[in-house]
């Protein structure tokens, strides 16, 4: 790969198909346009993350191509790519880049999926960060890795429209969802005591995020919310670029695991992380953030719906969110 014959002209990388794990790929993606500066960059997305790579994500000159279950390999071989870097560890998208015909396959060489690609890395056993597991893939591949967290600023004309809905004063944001499942949600109610302390006694602005699937926990919120207090509800309002606008203007930000936790932390905001079911460990936001778990036996079960009482998130406390926020404010 040292040998100028042998360096790619025309790469694309195939990112994770989960918003959480595309933000916690960008130090890998940042690595590799640095490594190839002079090569055309291209990343592949599915179209729920693809508008992400519109925003300053730090990666660089790269084009974006949206790319679908069932044409996949048709698009990836329309682009003419001498070489693809695969991020996610399915089988899937190995078979997919083996289809498109692109030369130089690289990734993890997870399961049977090895023989389809052309520079397989072995995985370790050593269980990691996401962050990490992608940067050490690139790093395995002679490909130094930024060691910086990630990092999304976003565009003027986001900021233009995110401004449109926000006025720059105290606002707490807040994403009660999660696309996992019910498991790693929070109770709603616990959210509208937070919401209401934060209202009454700091006088902050309350604003509530999430994708259509979230609407129901948004009513929630709503209801159990005194007369006196109100929240902005822009859950299912945002599309992907507006909600990293949305995000870079809050002060402070909660969240359960979720893709929007990822890109507050992205965005330079502090994060209250409330894990239940999922491993901090392997997902946490990156940075200097609030991660807070209560340590019950079954955690973590990695279940989208819990089988008994859901003890691991409901015995985080509206106070211990609360204290958390307050401490960034």
């Amino acid at each position: 790969m040292t040998e100028a014959s042998r360096l790619p002209e025309r790469i694309v990388v195939r990112v994770p198909n989960w918003l959480g794990d595309a933000v916690m790929a960008l130090p890998a993606l940042v690595g590799v346009r640095a490594a190839f500066p002079d090569a055309s960059l291209t990343v592949a997305a599915p179209p729920s993350i693809a508008p992400m790579f519109a925003e300053n994500t730090g990666v660089g000159q790269q084009e974006v191509l949206t790319v679908e279950r069932g044409d996949e390999a048709n698009r990836l071989c329309d682009g003419r790519f001498d070489t693809i870097l695969l991020l996610p560890n399915s089988f899937r998208t190995a078979w997919t880049a083996r289809q498109s015909g692109i030369p130089e396959r690289w990734g993890y060489a997870a399961g049977v999926r090895g023989p389809l690609l052309t520079r397989p890395v072995k995985r370790s056993r050593t269980a990691v960060h996401q962050a990490t597991f992608y940067a050490d893939l690139v790093r395995a591949l002679g490909i130094p890795a930024s060691d910086a967290a990630p990092r999304i600023i976003p565009s003027d004309r986001t900021q233009k429209r995110a401004a449109a809905l926000l006025e720059p004063a105290c606002t707490v944001g807040f994403a009660p969802g999660a696309a996992y499942g019910h498991a790693k949600r929070w109770p709603p109610d616990r959210v509208a005591q937070v919401v209401t302390r934060l209202v009454r006694e700091r006088g902050a602005r309350c604003v509530l995020v999430g994708s259509e699937g979230d609407r129901e926990a948004g009513r929630a919120i709503e209801s159990s919310l005194p007369p006196d207090v109100t929240v902005t509800n822009l859950i299912g309002r945002t599309d992907l670029r507006l909600l990293i606008g949305v995000l870079a203007r809050c002060t402070a930000f909660v969240s359960n695991d979720s893709g929007a936790m990822h890109l507050a932390a992205a965005a330079g905001i502090p994060v209250t992380a409330i894990f239940g079911p999922t491993n901090e460990k392997a997902t946490a936001p990156i940075g200097d953030h609030d991660v807070l778990i209560r340590e019950v036996f079954c955690r973590p079960c990695l279940l989208r719906e819990c089988p008994i009482d859901h003890r691991c998130m409901t015995r985080i406390s509206a106070e211990d969110v609360y204290a958390s926020v307050v401490r960034r404010l």
